[in-house]
């Protein structure tokens, strides 16, 4: 086959060459040319070169190959991703979406036509929960006040028991108080009125972010029309990515020279918040638009803005970050959101473009500008009248003094803490958006702060030496805690004086020895006669304790209300002595002093064992209710989101000791206010005929005083944390305190229900300064008369002046 391939190559015809003539151009013979030229071997074809067109082909077709392989490669990647991502979305948006710290309310005021309630106090209670006034009331959050009427819209609020609406009301008072409340829209007295409490805080968050969760209907409509202007004028028509956005921004950019206008959606902007970190880089924005589309596919537009309306960063309040307009419009204005004007709520639409740079308390001027550019946007979309507009920014920022949420309480919210551990457990889930409600009082809060801030400085100048200082003010009848405070700076967190230091408390057990004598009416009276005499005792192991008064003088005999106004040591360890240990340190224990507290010593009778103020509060308030014990508490009830409640107090007392001992003690205590140790009262505050008690210890290291009006126990401690002495005795330490804090919060009379089997007598005093019972004395006390029989004697007016010591009966 080669060889005829190869003899067929040969004989075929020959071209002629460029250098031969054609004209000389002949064909040689076939045998003369084979024979004549020499044979040559047989060689392998050369392939065929591929036409142009048939190599673009295949090119082309390995690369549409190749495209469509990593075609389906990164579709493959997109929707492994985007089933990642959708799940992530869905997850987050069908859970929880975040952790919701629970917050925490002050104790609701409760109004009643009949209550011993000044007008005064209710204007302080509504401006300290930020009512606006003016001069007719028209939306929640407004009242105005004249000399006998507060008219006022009532908010409306979720109390522990239930939701109730905004109500238009009248309140009308007369010389005894609050004398009748009207319902203007429903035309109708009512017989109550709630307000609602004071917000004080959070608990339980985490990441440092805080925010209250509102729902989408709660939104004032002006507030999403100024963002959807402002932000996302497309909102309602993209799907969650708008190239028209991002066109208009690229223009806007590149006129301007520079980065003026985002393109990114408030879907975007929802996912980068939620979803992502704030990192700029191009997959972090591929990522941003991708979770954007999923969330636009997947749920309604309302619901994407109810999501970013509470998500959306606003500032700082502290260390925490404020998230969402609910909890925006609380930092910058101190008010609900829903009561906010036109121009407050374009400024916290301007403010999400960057709360930092447009800071109101930092950069005022810009922080009006970036509002009234909202205003303007707001004009040119109708939604602003030209009118609206102009008022609107003419209008100063008014903006709160300080960036806060809310005045929080350390000590006090160590103390709510505690109980929540205590009461609640493990049903006080955190993240949740629990509901707490307190007991605080925030106007007894408030003037309790204010008094620390002015006497603390005084009173190291005459102490010559820094101090500290500890508050408890608790409801007289219920023992709710209206106040707290744990050190000379109320505003810091940090050791609580109030619950966790323990000092000596001196004079103050006094009362306790007092009333455990009285509640023996068949031996002891306010009018018995008692020893003053220098005594001796001594111990099992040899040794002695002689007890003096603290100005180091005997009075010989004097009776037993004047031993304890005076608080003097010697007759109160002489009727301790009488009235046993044992009878003292139940009694104590009665008033809810824990017994392991107190030592079986001598020594007691003067306080010469440690409580914390906190302790102390509680003895006193069982002591001056009547002797009904109210265990102190912070918390009054627990509320989940739905509304379950999960814990509720209901405010209770029982009786611990006698109620005819315990009044003729609180009767006792007031003498001390009226001319005993506790004096410099009683020009400020006579007409509130309050009670009282001073206490000291040794070298003046505590200086102690407890006072009760008709509202409030308050137990005040001063002293050092080295328990160094401070120069400084109940009357001219604590007892000032407390009479600063009464300049500010009004005391209420302290009006004691007289007990049955008690009737007043009367009683001349004799020369050795001791009292006689007599029909015609010229000193009056109560005293027990279980019969009646004494008091008639003397209404018959059978012997004239009849005297009789009170030893003998």
């Amino acid at each position: 086959m080669m060889i005829k391939e190869s003899k067929h190559r040969l004989a075929a015809p020959k071209k002629p060459t460029e250098k031969q003539p054609r004209a000389t151009r002949k064909a040689a013979p076939a045998s003369k040319k084979a024979k004549t030229q020499p044979r040559k071997k047989a060689v392998k074809t050369p392939p065929k070169r591929t036409p142009p067109k048939s190599r673009l082909a295949r090119i082309g077709r390995w690369v549409l190959f190749s495209g469509l392989k990593l075609g389906l490669a990164v579709l493959a990647v997109v929707v492994v991703v985007g089933i990642y991502l959708d799940t992530l979305v869905r997850d987050k948006f069908e859970g929880q979406l975040w952790d919701l710290p629970a917050v925490v309310y002050g104790r609701v005021l409760d109004l009643q036509p009949g209550q011993a309630i000044t007008l005064s106090e209710v204007k302080r209670e509504l401006d300290a929960l930020q009512y606006h006034k003016v001069r007719t009331p028209q939306r929640a959050g407004e009242y105005s006040a004249s000399s006998t009427r507060i008219e006022l819209v009532r908010r409306p609020f979720e109390f522990d028991d239930g939701y109730e609406s905004q109500r238009h009301v009248m309140l009308t008072f007369g010389d005894s108080g609050l004398s009748k409340i009207d319902d203007l829209g429903r035309e109708k007295t009512l017989g109550y009125l709630r307000v609602e409490p004071k917000m004080l805080g959070m608990l339980g968050t985490k990441e440092g972010e805080q925010r209250i969760f509102t729902p989408r209907e709660e939104f004032p409509e002006v507030l999403i029309d100024a963002l959807l202007a402002t932000e996302d004028r497309d909102f309602y028509h993209h799907g969650g990515v708008s190239p028209l956005a991002i066109l208009r921004a690229a223009l806007v950019n590149l006129k301007a020279g520079r980065t003026v206008q985002g393109g990114s959606t408030l879907t975007q902007q929802l996912a980068k918040n939620i979803f992502l970190t704030r990192e700029r880089s191009l997959w972090r924005k591929i990522q941003e638009a991708y979770i954007a589309i999923i969330i636009d596919y997947r749920y309604s537009k309302d619901r994407i803005l109810e999501a970013y309306l509470n998500e959306v960063y606003l500032g700082q309040s502290g260390s925490r970050e404020i998230h969402g307009f609910g909890l925006g419009a609380r930092l910058y204005f101190g008010r609900p959101l829903q009561e906010l004007r036109i121009d407050q709520l374009a400024m916290l639409v301007g403010m999400v473009k960057g709360p930092s740079y447009y800071n109101p308390w930092r950069h005022n001027d810009r922080a009006r500008d970036r509002r009234d550019l909202v205003l303007r946007l707001m004009l040119d979309q109708n939604i602003l009248t030209g009118a609206e507009y102009e008022q609107a920014a003419s209008r100063k920022l008014d903006v709160q003094k300080q960036p806060v949420i809310a005045s929080r309480q350390p000590a006090y919210f160590q103390l709510l803490q505690r109980e929540l551990k205590e009461k609640v457990g493990n049903r006080f889930t955190p993240g949740v958006g629990l509901r707490i409600f307190s007991t605080l009082d925030p106007v007894s809060q408030q003037e309790a702060e204010n008094a620390v801030a002015q006497w603390i400085p005084l009173l190291e100048k005459k102490a010559g030496s820094p101090i500290e200082t500890a508050m408890v003010a608790v409801d007289r009848h219920s023992g709710e805690i209206r106040a707290m405070i744990g050190g000379s700076r109320p505003g810091y967190a940090g050791f609580n004086r109030a619950l966790d230091s323990r000092r000596q408390i001196g004079s103050l057990v006094k009362p306790a020895v007092y009333l455990s004598a009285l509640r023996q009416p068949d031996k002891f009276s306010l009018a018995t006669t008692l020893d003053d005499k220098p005594i001796l005792l001594k111990g099992n192991q040899g040794s002695e304790w002689r007890p003096q008064n603290y100005d180091r003088k005997y009075r010989g005999q004097v009776p037993l209300y004047d031993a304890l106004s005076r608080s003097l040591n010697v007759p109160t360890v002489n009727l301790g002595l009488q009235v046993g240990l044992d009878n003292v340190i139940a009694t104590l224990a009665e008033l809810g002093v824990a017994k392991e507290a107190v030592p079986r010593l001598p020594s007691i009778l003067l306080g010469a064992f440690t409580l914390s103020p906190f302790d102390v509060s509680q003895m006193y308030q069982s002591l001056t209710s009547g002797g009904r014990r109210a265990d102190q508490t912070a918390l009054r009830a627990v509320v989940e989101r739905q509304g379950k409640v999960l814990y509720r107090h209901l405010p209770s007392g029982r009786q611990v000791v006698p109620e005819q001992a315990a009044w003729l003690t609180t009767y006792a205590m007031k003498r001390v206010v009226s001319q005993g140790t506790g004096r410099y009262l009683q020009p400020r505050f006579g007409w509130a005929a309050l009670a009282g008690k001073t206490g000291t210890t040794d070298d003046t290291r505590d200086s102690w005083f407890v006072g009760a009006d008709g509202r409030e126990v308050v137990t005040v401690w001063i002293g050092r944390d080295d328990n160094k002495p401070v120069k400084l005795t109940g009357s001219s330490g604590a007892l000032r305190l407390y009479s600063g804090y009464l300049e500010r919060r009004q005391p209420e009379r302290l009006q004691l229900s007289w007990p049955q089997k008690l009737s007043t007598l009367k009683y001349h005093r004799l020369q050795n300064g001791t009292l006689g019972l007599d029909c015609q004395g010229e000193q009056s006390l109560p005293a027990w008369d279980p019969t009646g029989s004494l008091s008639a004697h003397c209404r018959k007016g059978k012997p004239e002046g009849w005297i009789k010591d009170m030893f003998s009966w």
